[in-house]
């Protein structure tokens, strides 16, 4: 997959209420975003950087860290019901019609991911090198059954009989998405299908003490512990399952 380009997007709405101002909030020293871009930067197979907002501070942000931001988000892709799939559509478009740029990948970095690392990023375009999915993408482990409540506060199985059984060990493993760690997409399957999980999607298992989204301030608290001491995590979570 030699000269192929490969265009990190880094979305970051300016809209955001559970925790005002997340994507340029001070995260132990510099704002979130920096994280991400700095990431996407030292990945000499990305030949673009690009975070795409509505907000003007953003993108000033964005661009003193490196990224480009060529462009302001138009206000009806800016909404709290907007779907992200236009939003990169709308940007492509833009790329072709005004710069010739048409990246044959789309690598998406969400900016609430502060405990991915290089090396998921590296893992994940290996992945696509080595295989022929049209979407990587990368999950973490949970617990295999899962719960949702009716109106009565009745506690419904929503992934199987209820008659399963009830050793753990007799279920396959249950897998989420990760905070949206990584993703990578071939652009003409995104382009057909309209879709960043296209019909030939495979994952990438990444850590679950590091797999925290930023969504609530509790996850916010708790990734500020996790970054501060994640060495030592790695360290003892390997030891614990008897790895040197």
């Amino acid at each position: 997959m030699a000269d192929k380009k490969i265009l990190c997007y880094i979305p970051a709405r300016g809209g955001s209420k559970r925790i005002p101002n997340k994507n340029i909030r001070n995260f132990l020293g510099k704002p979130l975003i920096a994280y991400t871009i700095e990431q996407a930067l030292k990945c000499n197979f990305i030949d673009r950087v690009m975070v795409d907002t509505d907000s003007p501070q953003i993108a000033r942000i964005a661009r003193e860290f490196g990224a480009d931001a060529p462009w302001l988000r138009p206000k009806e892709l800016a909404q709290d019901k907007s779907k992200v799939i236009d939003a990169i559509l709308y940007n492509l478009k833009r790329f072709e019609e005004e710069e010739n740029y048409q990246p044959d990948y789309l690598m998406i970095l969400q900016t609430t991911s502060p405990l991915r690392e290089k090396k998921d990023i590296e893992d994940s375009w290996r992945m696509m090198q080595k295989t022929k999915a049209s979407t990587i993408l990368t999950v973490c482990p949970t617990h295999p059954r899962l719960y949702y409540l009716d109106k009565l506060q009745n506690i419904i199985l929503a992934n199987g009989s209820e008659k399963q059984s009830t050793n753990i060990q007799a279920w396959r493993p249950g897998y989420v998405l990760n905070g949206c760690f990584v993703y990578i997409i071939k652009t003409s399957a995104l382009i057909k299908e309209k879709s960043v999980i296209t019909k030939n999607t495979k994952a990438l298992v990444c850590d679950k003490w590091r797999s925290v989204d930023l969504d609530e301030p509790e996850d916010w608290a708790l990734a500020e512990l996790l970054y501060k001491n994640k060495k030592n995590l790695a360290k003892r979570i390997k030891q614990l399952y008897g790895k040197k």
